[in-house]
């Protein structure tokens, strides 16, 4: 099971940091991603991390300012955001999956664990 948390009201170019939890005993056997959706709009990758933290994946309208971390020894995810614009005003969302070498890692599809998203809203 997965929980997102950390949302909330930040002025543009503000940060916020989103952790998510985990339960059990095999998250660090699980790669994670993040991924959003704004009100009107499909939900969309943003970024992903391999079990090992070895491999990170980012989609190109945040590199440079979001990064993605895992800490397997306290079972939780994080996503780092900073600079942050109004039109990352979305429900923010962690997922997990096991596949193989990350296959699909921006598909919603691919992962097989989802946890409650949190709202993320950026003003102008």
């Amino acid at each position: 099971q997965l929980q997102a948390s950390g949302g909330g009201l930040v002025q543009a170019g503000g940060s916020l940091r989103l952790p998510c939890a985990a339960s059990g005993r095999t998250f660090s056997t699980y790669h994670i991603g993040w991924f959003r959706q704004a009100p009107g709009k499909e939900r969309e990758f943003v970024a992903a991390i391999s079990w090992s933290s070895v491999t990170t994946y980012y989609a190109d309208f945040v590199k440079g300012r979001f990064t993605i971390s895992r800490d397997n020894a306290k079972n939780t995810g994080f996503l780092q955001m900073n600079s942050l614009k109004p039109e990352d005003t979305a429900v923010y969302y962690c997922a997990a999956q096991r596949n193989v070498l990350m296959k699909g890692y921006s598909t919603p599809g691919s992962y097989d664990y989802w946890g409650q998203g949190t709202l993320v809203t950026v003003s102008s």
